[in-house]
């Protein structure tokens, strides 16, 4: 079920007003995680591992699942004249990038490690815009060489703490992450990546259910 809006308050006042005809049952009402593929390059990793991780959200059954590639988004390097703080947006690619990260609870971003800091294109995303970001808590699922990209993860927790999001300890962090691709380039993962995908969703719920006043 996809559900669009600031925070589920909203959604279910909308409800009890009477713009929801016939009336909806609260208990269905799940936040929306967007599972962000950050990495643009040809033949990336990370779209299999952020398929896989899609698949265990699903599993765990807290979140309204979605998956968001920034290479079909296709942000142009910033190019808004005027400060994201502002919400004073000119282009149209600025205008739906907006709606799209205002209709999520909370993120997954399943990012890289380049030269021992988080890709451009993941920086770039996160500075279009300001308040959509704010009180909505952030995970990562990371890989790379030895360190399984958690240099890139450090870096874009200062960022995104600075945009007012919540970045929970709880992670995944995959070394060597091409060694657990299959035949079919599909990544397997193994028992320590289920382990920390399942206590990074719990962990994930939980603050997205405490932000949730602060989002309404």
């Amino acid at each position: 079920m996809r559900l669009e809006g600031r925070g589920l308050a909203r959604r279910r006042a909308k409800a009890t007003r009477g713009d929801a005809s016939p009336p909806l049952d609260y208990g269905k009402f799940m936040p929306k995680l967007h599972v962000v593929v950050v990495s643009t390059r040809p033949q990336r990793v990370g779209l299999p591992i952020a398929g896989w991780f899609v698949d265990r959200a699903e599993k765990h059954g807290k979140f309204d699942v979605e998956l968001v590639d920034l290479k079909e988004v296709a942000l142009p390097l910033l190019d808004e004249p005027k400060h994201p703080r502002l919400g004073q947006y000119e282009h149209d690619h600025t205008k739906a990038w907006s709606a799209r990260v205002r209709a999520a609870d909370a993120f997954v971003f399943v990012t890289p490690e380049y030269n021992y800091g988080a890709p451009a294109p993941l920086v770039n995303a996160l500075d279009f815009l300001f308040f959509e970001w704010a009180y909505k808590a952030a995970g990562f699922v990371s890989y790379g060489g030895a360190s399984g990209g958690t240099r890139a993860v450090q870096m874009a927790k200062s960022i995104v703490s600075t945009l007012k999001m919540v970045p929970i300890p709880e992670a995944v962090a995959i070394p060597f992450a091409t060694r657990s691709l299959d035949e079919r380039g599909r990544f397997t993962g193994g028992e320590p990546h289920e382990s920390a995908a399942s206590a990074m969703l719990d962990e994930l719920a939980r603050w997205t259910g405490a932000l949730e006043v602060l989002r309404a």
